[in-house]
Parts: structure tokens; C-alpha cells; sequence
């Protein structure tokens, strides 16, 4: 089976049709730049009861040609301190594996990607990684995060909280393009007030 560059376009259009028309809580996602439908910028917002509460969470996504027969890639802007998200940024999660068997045998191939995932389904993923209250460190992607969630927990809710807030001044600092970035802007003064 392969896939066509018409059909990943098709596709990705009707999601981000989709999520325009029907915007889901906890996020936001757009086009980087509106000629290309294959890099999206996300806004994710911080899920309440997490020690992400009240910060913006930037982030993006780039699909390869094969999408949706290959995951895209996930990758943080704003600096993150978790074991499951190395320290570039670049989210490790099973959806986001490619397709087969785990060479190193921590997950089943039934937990990888699979082409009927979308952006909607890969941000929920991302904000129930998030949400745990212990992060999963048995196959980390940050060992030193991982570390220290085993050796001291207190320490690394700290770091954790530090982080997320730093977007607020990003978000003026760090220019977005086009509708999208004009909406984060409405967004992030709008959860400001709120939260």
C-alpha cells in the first residue's frame, strides 16, 4: 500500500477543516505557513490538575510524504523537562513509532502508529502523557528526567512548573504566522484572564 501526495494532502486538509469548524479543548493547531500542509504549529494548553496548569505549550508537527502510512513528527518549542520528550524537544510516544515491531521490545505493535490516528487523536495523546501524575521512566527518551522523577520526585515537579509559564512572553517575543498566531495571541489573554 502506498500513499499519494493528493491523498496526504486531501487528508491533512479535511483535519485541519475539521478542527477549524470544531475546535477541541485543550489545544490549538494550525499551518506554520499557509502553502504548506505539511508542518502545522501547535498550541497546547496546560491541562488542569497537572503541573503544566496554566501554561502554554508550544509545540509542532511535520508529516512525512508517506502520511498517513508514517507518523509525523512531534517536536516541543517551549523547553520541556519530561522523560518521555528528549531534550530537543521531540516527543516520544507509541502512536507516534512507526508501524511493526519494537526492536527494543517495550511496546506492542498494536500501540504504534496506525494511519487512522489524526492530529486530534496524537494532541489527546500527548496532553494524557502530560496529565499523569508519575511519568511512565521505563524506556525513557530524557534519562536524566527520568532520573530524577525515581530519585526526587519534589525536585522535579519543580523544574517542571518553572517551565511552562516561559511561553507567555514568547508568545509576543516569537513572531506566529498569519490567522494562526492571531489566534494563540487571543487565546493566551483570554486563558491569562481566566486562569
Amino acid at each position: 500500500m502506498t500513499s499519494s501526495p493528493a491523498g496526504n494532502t486531501l487528508l491533512l486538509k479535511r483535519q485541519l477543516t475539521e478542527l477549524r469548524k470544531r475546535p477541541v479543548d485543550g489545544f490549538s493547531a494550525g499551518l506554520k505557513d499557509e502553502s504548506n500542509l505539511f508542518e502545522w504549529e501547535i498550541m497546547i494548553i496546560g491541562p488542569n490538575d497537572t503541573l503544566y496548569e496554566g501554561g502554554f505549550l508550544r509545540a509542532e508537527l511535520r508529516f512525512p510524504p508517506e502520511y498517513p502510512l508514517l507518523p509525523p513528527k512531534m517536536k516541543f518549542i517551549t523547553p520541556m523537562w519530561h522523560p518521555n520528550i528528549y531534550p530537543d524537544g521531540t516527543v516520544c510516544i507509541s502512536i507516534l513509532h512507526a508501524p511493526g515491531k519494537d526492536e527494543w521490545g517495550y511496546e506492542d505493535a498494536s500501540e504504534r502508529w496506525l494511519p487512522v490516528h489524526t492530529v486530534e487523536s496524537i494532541l489527546i495523546s500527548v496532553i494524557s502523557l502530560l496529565s499523569a501524575d508519575v511519568p511512565n521512566t521505563d524506556s525513557p527518551a530524557n534519562i536524566d528526567a527520568a532520573k530524577q522523577v525515581r530519585e526526587d520526585i519534589a525536585g522535579y515537579k519543580k523544574k517542571v512548573r518553572s517551565l511552562p509559564m516561559l511561553l507567555i512572553v514568547d508568545l509576543y517575543t516569537v513572531p506566529f504566522e498569519g490567522s494562526f498566531g492571531s489566534l494563540l495571541k487571543k487565546l493566551s489573554i483570554d486563558c491569562f484572564i481566566e486562569c
